[in-house]
């Protein structure tokens, strides 16, 4: 009797009922959308940091998980290609430009041969100090080709276009962004090859002890750092979205419970008239609730792919995963909004008088 009453209440009232799902499917679209661009960008550092196909990482004492010291000296890639084991060492300087973007300088050369080279999908590899090849995301989200001109940060000549998957979506030759950007003798990062697998272990352990107060890390290691609970700026993000997203649904359910117990007043007076409890009458708006939280989660997991295709479309460099891990933890924050919304208009509903109820016009 009582999912009848609640599947004909919602029924009855087919505005009211679809704009209460759409809020909370918004609200499960919030949520699942930012964990999944947070997963995706760093999902894409990791398969990046990997494409180098360096076993070993070196890094600035001042250096964090998404930033990089510049503080480094050149001369440590001298230090690390005299230790055992180690087949092949270059440095990288990471400039930032602004924002999440930056250029990567490198020596083509050994990057070359640390990584296998870059595939170019157009035109060529930089020659000149102004040049700079782009991946094929930056490019198409920059609208550029070889022979643009490119203003970032300094007036660049885009000579080539490359896949994804290699370190950065920007190259230049790093002595040339040295000079142009007064770093001279300065790098970011130091990416190792080691000989063999099996001897990473010693590698990494020789280069804690010859470069103190440097971070040196395994690359699975390195990569495994690349989560939303170790980016400290990320989790306090989230947190944030969830609450304004739990919320939107807590208004839209309370709005639309609040509107529905005055609409049925005189069906409540009826009800309690026929021996109906407060109980009786306070599930059904709370059955009501979930029912509404249940199917809005639905449409909100729905739309988070229509979210991932525009961010694929308008913004490329910024990937977003699906997130099935979060389908039951988006839910859940879904339901207690919603019934959180719900419990005001039903215990007022619930302590109506039976008699002013069915006098009520």
């Amino acid at each position: 009797m009582i999912h009848r009453l609640v599947f004909e209440n919602l029924k009855h009232r087919p505005i009211r009922t679809l704009l209460s799902i759409f809020a909370i499917g918004v609200q499960v679209t919030m949520i699942l959308t930012l964990v999944g661009l947070s997963e995706g960008v760093l999902a894409d550092l990791a398969s990046r940091s990997r494409g180098t196909g360096a076993d070993v990482i070196v890094r600035a004492p001042d250096s964090s998980v998404l930033s990089f010291g510049l503080n480094m000296p050149e001369s440590v890639v001298d230090v690390v290609r005299k230790v055992d084991h180690v087949s092949e060492a270059t440095g990288a300087l990471v400039h930032p430009i602004g924002g999440f973007d930056s250029i990567t300088g490198i020596n083509a050369d050994e990057f070359n041969q640390l990584s296998g080279g870059l595939e170019y999908l157009d035109g060529g590899p930089f020659h000149e100090a102004n040049d700079m090849v782009v991946s094929r995301i930056f490019a198409q989200q920059k609208k550029l080709k070889p022979g643009s001109k490119f203003e970032f940060g300094h007036t660049w000549h885009i000579t080539g276009i490359v896949e994804e998957g290699k370190l950065s979506r920007t190259f230049a030759d790093r002595r040339a962004l040295q000079d142009i950007f007064a770093e001279n003798g300065k790098i970011s990062v130091v990416y190792v090859k080691v000989d063999d697998p099996a001897n990473i272990p010693a590698v990494v352990e020789a280069l804690q002890k010859l470069l103190e107060g440097y971070k040196v890390y395994s690359m699975e290691e390195f990569v495994s750092l690349f989560t939303v609970d170790s980016v400290q700026f990320l989790r306090g993000f989230t947190n944030v979205v969830i609450i304004v997203a739990s919320m939107v649904g807590f208004l839209a359910v309370f709005q639309s419970m609040y509107t529905a117990v005055l609409e049925r007043t005189r069906e409540i007076g009826i009800l309690k008239a026929m021996g109906a409890s407060p109980g009786y009458i306070l599930s059904i708006l709370l059955w009501e609730t979930v029912v509404l939280a249940m199917v809005g989660t639905l449409v909100g997991i729905v739309m988070t792919y229509g979210t991932r295709a525009l961010m694929a479309h308008f913004a490329p460099s910024m990937p977003q995963q699906i997130v099935p891990v979060w389908y039951l933890p988006a839910a859940g924050i879904a339901l207690v909004g919603s019934l959180i919304g719900a419990t005001y208009p039903g215990l007022k509903a619930a302590r109506q008088d039976a008699i002013e109820a069915l006098a009520y016009d």
